[in-house]
């Protein structure tokens, strides 16, 4: 696979993990272990593509590849022509139980296979052009005729905002004022109002006037604001809309009276999506299992934690992948050395051949072996020493050979928290 992975995306890919980040695209050339997921995430994708909605909890604990799957997913989905945003979920940025923040994060990070976040200008100009396309098949108005077609655009645009007009009339209304800026060359209202339709605050009075919307979002027209996206996305051509709240585990941290608005948010929003209220969504959020099972996570909410119980057995290989909860079962060494082959393929058959598994298992054994033996714990600095300490060197030094000139050092600053918990658990002297 990796012949057929362009320079920029092997260059996108390679930056990333030697940053110590996971990559923003290119993710099937690195997939390990997710084939056992593919076919029930399709299945869910063609579901969502069908005008139904899905929610999913994927958990893991630090290491599994939480984000990495979730980034996957939003890679097939937008394949499909769905948009996708990834919101990482914050005490101070993004709270949970602030949807009109979630919200604005979501717009704010919204992309779609051709465009990258915010995709919200082309989302909009997208379906303006898809009312005009379809008022021109319709063959009632001349593509000559600009009057007419204006005036069979707006028709049509009306009823299309109907549904939209009854449940959320400012976003209607905010619609209907963007396109009539655009119609009138007034560019600066019309990036104000999309704007406001992206839950932004502050927008200017004299551009909220234009099109007849009052105030800011508020959390209560949060979902409603979202409905009026979907319809929007769906009307421009596109599949469906892929939303992931990653890292909702750090709910357990915050004030037991946000935590609770929070875990409430979530369940109303379990409940909204499945019960139709919005066609064409998938959520996912993403978590540890101390978050789903533990006292501050969601079983602090009854309601909460039946919509998500999944019993998981000792051997995750018959895990059920369609079930509303599933599970990231983390690396081993092996899948440490296939992951670490798959990122060394992408420099090139020489880097290759200088290069093989049994030195990427010894790296792996080394760097497991500085976090405390915690397979699961290793894999971002594992790629991040391989790319940026090895691979590198290899490719610009012919005369570089990682067994004599390298010697494996990691330094508690460049180490996460989790990650230097695991270093240093072997030194820690407990006193009986």
């Amino acid at each position: 696979m990796t012949a057929d992975v362009s320079a920029r995306r092997r260059r996108d890919i390679i930056d990333a993990l030697r940053r110590g980040a996971v990559p923003d695209n290119g993710l099937d050339v690195l997939a390990v272990g997710l084939d056992r997921f593919t076919a029930a995430v399709d299945d869910d994708l063609d579901r969502v593509a069908g005008g139904g909605s899905v929610f999913k909890a994927v958990r893991g604990e630090y290491g599994t590849g939480k984000t990495f799957f979730a980034r996957w997913l939003a890679e097939r989905a937008k394949r499909r022509g769905f948009a996708a945003a990834e919101v990482q979920i914050s005490e101070t940025e993004t709270p949970l139980h602030r949807m009109e923040t979630v919200y604005r994060r979501l717009v704010e990070r919204l992309c779609t296979e051709q465009f990258l976040p915010s995709a919200l200008r082309p989302v909009l100009d997208g379906w303006i052009f898809a009312l005009e396309e379809d008022v021109l098949a319709a063959g009632d108005v001349s593509e000559d005729d600009a009057d007419g077609l204006d005036r069979a655009v707006g028709e049509l645009m009306e009823r299309r905002l109907g549904a939209i007009s009854r449940a959320t009339p400012g976003f209607a209304a905010a619609l209907r004022g963007y396109r009539s800026a655009l119609a009138g060359g007034d560019v600066a209202t019309a990036e104000g109002l999309a704007a406001w339709l992206g839950g932004q605050p502050h927008v200017a009075a004299a551009v909220r006037r234009y099109a007849g919307v009052k105030g800011d979002l508020d959390h209560f027209g949060a979902l409603s604001f979202l409905q009026g996206m979907l319809t929007v996305l769906r009307d421009s051509g596109h599949s469906g809309l892929l939303v992931v709240l990653d890292e909702v585990e750090t709910l357990q941290r915050v004030r037991s009276d946000a935590r609770d608005k929070a875990l409430n948010a979530l369940r109303q929003l379990v409940d909204e999506v499945h019960s139709g209220r919005f066609s064409g969504l998938m959520v996912v959020i993403t978590g540890t299992p101390a978050f789903f099972d533990g006292p501050q996570g969601v079983q602090r909410l009854a309601p909460l934690a039946q919509r998500l119980a999944t019993t998981f057995d000792d051997d995750p290989r018959w895990d059920n992948p369609r079930a509303v909860q599933i599970r990231l079962p983390g690396f081993t060494l092996p899948a440490l050395v296939e992951l670490g082959a798959k990122v060394r393929d992408l420099y090139g058959p020489t880097v290759a051949d200088r290069v093989d598994e049994a030195y990427l298992g010894e790296l792996a054994g080394a760097v497991a072996g500085r976090l405390g033996g915690k397979v699961g714990v290793a894999p971002r600095i594992y790629l991040k020493k391989l790319v940026a300490e090895v691979l590198d060197r290899v490719d610009q030094f012919h005369d570089w050979d990682p067994r004599q000139h390298y010697a494996l050092t990691v330094r508690a600053d460049e180490l996460t928290e989790v990650e230097r918990n695991a270093a240093s658990a072997d030194d820690i002297v407990l006193d009986p």
